[in-house]
């Protein structure tokens, strides 16, 4: 939410990248920044269970980005995606782009594109 702040952006069109591991893979969810991911749901949709991938995995996973820089964009890092079905009917979206200094701004449509072959789920708001 703070990158929401400072580039004065709605948070809800901001999507937000948290990964997961989940026994010996990783998984890539994607959210409106204004949400807390709630691990309790994120296990029964992946029907395992799961905890926040740690930063030294971030940075063997994205060697490309900054730490706590994920873009939302999983299948480029062959990862499982779920992306929160909110996002998918924004008419645009904005997401890092692998660094803490610039957010790339798309139309809904193109978001919706990026996120082809990626699971959509409700996960619902949290806070």
């Amino acid at each position: 939410m703070e990158t929401a702040a400072a580039a004065r952006v709605p948070s809800d069109l901001l999507a937000k990248a948290v990964v997961f591991r989940a026994a010996r893979s990783y998984i890539l969810v994607v959210v409106p920044s204004d949400d807390q991911v709630d691990l309790e749901r994120i296990q029964a949709l992946v029907e395992k269970p799961v905890q926040l991938a740690t930063e030294e995995e971030l940075t063997g996973l994205f060697p490309d980005c900054e730490p706590g820089a994920v873009p939302p964009i999983g299948v480029a890092y062959e990862l499982r995606t779920l992306v929160d079905q909110r996002l998918l009917g924004r008419h645009e979206v904005y997401f890092e782009s692998g660094d803490h200094e610039h957010l790339i701004k798309i139309s809904g449509d193109q978001f919706a594109m990026l996120m082809d072959g990626t699971e959509q789920v409700d996960l619902g708001r949290t806070i």
